[in-house]
């Protein structure tokens, strides 16, 4: 009577071996979702005679500063053109206007509706400074002025990074490295006394673009440079040595 269990016993046992065989491996557990693009904030491709500069805007730390840019490129804001003394309403302001004043190793800056560093759009805004964002790369976006609190439609895009101008200007963007390409581009145009351009590069349009674009980060380099300052005269002074 025992050959019988015997054989039972072994077909049982290998029976066992069989399944644990055909048993599906378990699922591995889901990886964490990560934030979408669309959580990130808008981005400004600047149209010009050169080519598109692209760069994405920081709301959360210079709110004013981008909502400012952001209606005068759409035509949402109201501005006063600086030449006429009109009232503009549903026009946008960054159309049609220049780099004013580009100079190599430093910055490209333009947004000026007078179109010779002296305008503005006939008001000023404070300025926005954060921990978090200095002039520590090449790219950086940020509002030229006449000293502080005197912000308004001029901006400048550096070439390479500048730590003597943390603190006084309120940077509200970051271009991505093709477009730091291009500004070291346009900043090395032939140009007069004044650092203007004798043929300057034009904006044609500012498209906002809701939900971001991926840019890349530039390698910082070192360098000191003079201040970004709007011209209180109708020429525009040379940068100070």
């Amino acid at each position: 009577m025992r050959t019988p269990l015997i054989v039972i016993g072994m077909v049982f046992f290998w029976t066992l071996i069989a399944g644990s065989q055909t048993t599906p491996a378990p699922k591995p557990a889901p990886k964490p979702a990560t934030a979408s693009s669309s959580s990130a904030g808008p981005t400004a491709i600047i149209d010009t005679t050169a080519g598109p500069l692209t760069c994405a805007l920081f709301p959360k730390q210079a709110p004013v500063g981008v909502a400012n840019f952001i209606g005068l490129a759409e035509g949402t804001k109201d501005w006063t053109s600086p030449v006429t003394h009109a009232k503009k309403h549903g026009v946008p302001l960054y159309d049609g206007t220049v780099f004013h004043r580009v100079i190599p190793e430093f910055m490209i800056q333009g947004g000026d509706p007078a179109g010779n560093g002296s305008g503005d759009p006939g008001y000023a805004f404070k300025n926005e400074t954060s921990p978090d964002l200095k002039f520590d790369r090449p790219g950086r976006l940020a509002y030229a002025n006449a000293g502080p609190n005197t912000n308004g439609s001029q901006f400048f895009i550096t070439e390479v990074a500048y730590a003597s101008l943390n603190g006084g200007y309120t940077i509200f963007g970051q271009c991505d490295d093709a477009t730091v390409v291009l500004v070291m581009k346009i900043a090395r145009m032939g140009r007069d006394a004044n650092d203007r351009p004798y043929r300057p590069v034009k904006i044609v349009h500012i498209k906002i673009v809701q939900g971001g674009a991926t840019h890349s980060k530039a390698k910082p380099s070192a360098g000191t440079k003079p201040p970004v300052k709007k011209s209180t005269t109708a020429t525009p002074t040379p940068a100070p040595q």
